[in-house]
């Protein structure tokens, strides 16, 4: 799984620079270098825009190449540049200004918001949380009790422990008998033959790529065991400024990215080729599978892609709150909107 939380301090240091300056810039700080896309449109007649990753790319990130190589955001007037996240992180990028959208996570958001930092989601990239606790079979974890004994490969979050707490004890299990040791950023496989034994882990990609390996795991979805954990992760944001600066820019930026998300569900086979020819570090075998597993989850059961529902904020917020790892409880009607996907519902 991603180390999402540690960004969260240089994160929590720019509420310092809102409370005097507000959320600063408008849009994108720098010109796009991007105008693929449908043929006819003049880039000099495009508005630039940046939108930063929370990580390296990933099929997570499908439907925002799609947009861009398919011509979507182009037909929205806009010349996107997807770009990877600074030291900072993206969280930062966005909040600040520097980056008007950028892709993060429920937790990240909920935390930012509770101490003053204005992030908005605009929308689920994903419908159902897709992580949880992965384990090579040979360690023999299959239930969270299992983990009792065992070395974890932790990134330092305390959201960490907590999750595992809440897991085990539906299990009878004791999370103290848990040994935490910290990998950094070592990846999964490197971190199993090294003495840990299991990690969070995002099985669309990682799960996918231990199939190709032909190294099976044991997974336990922590939505599985608490509904207060099937949260939205990834979800794509802005900051309130720009939304209330320029929420047609908004709209339309949103409404370019559904269409490559739809047309990845439509076509994942298509879309792992757009994602392959724009990322091409990337392993396409991986792609592929990774596309193919995830494509029927970005809507799931939804009314349409990126759809969040009020309940699924409050019930992680008040879980959050309830372990200790929020200073105060959420506002969640601030903290999404639904108002500019196509079409949209009420928040």
């Amino acid at each position: 799984m991603n180390r999402h939380w540690n960004k969260l301090l240089p994160l929590l240091a720019v509420c310092l620079l809102l409370i005097t300056a507000g959320c600063g810039g408008k849009g994108s700080s720098s010109p796009a270098n991007n105008s693929q896309g449908a043929e006819g449109a003049s880039s000099s007649a495009l508005k630039d825009v940046q939108v930063v990753l929370d990580w390296t790319p990933n099929t997570n990130h499908t439907g925002l190449y799609v947009a861009q190589q398919m011509g979507y955001y182009k037909d929205a007037g806009l010349n996107v540049e997807i770009i990877t996240p600074g030291q900072g992180g993206a969280d930062t990028m966005v909040a600040s200004g520097k980056v008007p959208f950028g892709i993060s996570y429920q937790e990240s958001v909920t935390q930012a918001r509770v101490q003053g930092v204005p992030l908005v989601s605009l929308a689920a990239v994903i419908q159902h949380n897709s992580s949880g606790f992965a384990s090579p079979v040979d360690r023999n974890i299959k239930t969270p009790k299992d983990m009792e004994g065992k070395s974890y490969g932790a990134w330092g979050s305390p959201v960490e422990e907590a999750v595992m707490k809440s897991i085990m004890t539906t299990d009878g299990g004791d999370v103290s008998k848990v040994k935490s040791v910290n990998i950094g950023d070592a990846d999964f496989f490197t971190a199993v033959k090294k003495g840990i034994d299991f990690a969070w882990i995002f099985y669309g990609w990682t799960g996918v790529e231990a199939e190709l390996r032909g190294e099976p795991l044991n997974m336990m979805y922590v939505k599985d065991y608490s509904p207060n954990l099937d949260y939205y992760t990834p979800v794509i944001v802005t900051n309130e400024k720009q939304i209330q600066q320029d929420p047609e820019l908004v709209k339309a930026f949103m409404s370019a990215t559904a269409k490559g998300y739809e047309y990845a569900i439509a076509n994942p086979d298509k879309a792992a080729d757009i994602l392959i020819k724009a990322v091409p570090d990337l392993d396409p075998e991986l792609v592929k599978a990774s596309q193919k597993w995830l494509s029927p989850k970005y809507q799931d059961d939804a009314k349409q892609w990126g759809m969040q529902k009020p309940e699924i904020w409050s019930g992680y917020a008040d879980w959050m709150y309830e372990q200790g790892l929020l200073d105060a409880k959420l506002d969640d009607s601030k903290a999404f909107t639904n108002d500019y996907l196509p079409a949209a519902g009420t928040k």
